[in-house]
């Protein structure tokens, strides 16, 4: 089973998609929008593209672990996804994969111009990853 990891922005959204086995993040890519539409819409195109069967949604919660504004934008986003896709989704707390990303591809010896065009996607993959392993501890995979 295919599954997508996003981490939606405000003005880039990347996407994971793991293998058809499920136990590892595969295919990633860029979507460059501002519009909540233009990504749905897109986001439907590689559903459709790669035979993805549920979705898992970057959840940026605060360092605390409480909700704040963009918690809820990001909910209701899901909600639209889901509407739009008839997908399963899950909300994944995104806490620190941004981070994350930059460190990798800092270490990786990216500059910062180029690991603007590709944080995201690696941003999505460590989510992919996370909750990949959170399906396999518990033996849902």
């Amino acid at each position: 089973m295919k599954i997508m990891a996003i981490d939606y922005g405000d003005a880039h959204t990347g996407i994971a998609i793991s293998d058809m086995t499920g136990t590892l993040a595969g295919f990633t890519t860029v979507i460059n929008s501002r519009k909540a539409e233009v990504v749905v819409q897109e986001i439907k195109k590689i559903i459709a593209e790669h035979g993805v069967e549920e979705l898992v949604l970057g959840y940026p919660k605060n360092m605390d672990g409480t909700l704040g504004p963009r918690a809820e934008k990001y909910a209701a986003f899901g909600e639209v996804l889901k509407e739009a896709t008839g997908l399963p989704l899950t909300l994944w707390d995104e806490r620190r994969t941004t981070i994350d990303a930059h460190n990798i591809l800092m270490a990786g010896g990216q500059n910062a111009k180029k690991r603007k065009k590709t944080v995201d996607a690696v941003a999505a993959a460590l989510m992919l990853e996370g909750f990949l392993t959170r399906k396999k501890l518990e033996g849902s995979l």
